[in-house]
């Protein structure tokens, strides 16, 4: 069971300060970081696709910067956070869309799917 201590653990250094990601400016600085890369993976959506980002996420070479603005202005869960939004949102467009396009991130099988 996590404690309002252990919670706090979480926004503050071994000496008390607040983590700077954790205040307004440190948010700010991630959510406009995280904007730019997803207008950039979107700007980018026809070319071939060759990084990969967690969740699954694919995106082009061109968005590699500000994948990287991305990633330092923001906390490691939050990227996920992030990339799992973006994921089941284009999944849900691509079910909506109901065309035979099937461009965006895809649900890989997992391997307890498999008999063994």
């Amino acid at each position: 069971m996590s404690t309002a201590a252990d919670d706090d653990a979480d926004y503050h250094h071994s000496d008390g300060s607040v983590m700077p990601d954790v205040l307004a400016k440190g948010r700010e600085a991630c959510y406009k970081a995280r904007d730019a890369f997803y207008a950039c993976v979107e700007k980018h959506a026809d070319k071939k696709p060759t990084e990969i980002a967690t969740m699954g996420l694919l995106y082009a070479a061109d968005c590699k910067k500000s994948r990287a603005n991305f990633v330092s202005n923001c906390r490691p869960a939050w990227v996920k956070h992030f990339d799992r939004q973006h994921c089941a949102k284009k999944r849900v467009q691509r079910l909506l869309d109901g065309d035979d396009d099937r461009r965006g991130p895809i649900s890989l099988p997992q391997p307890y799917t498999f008999k063994q």
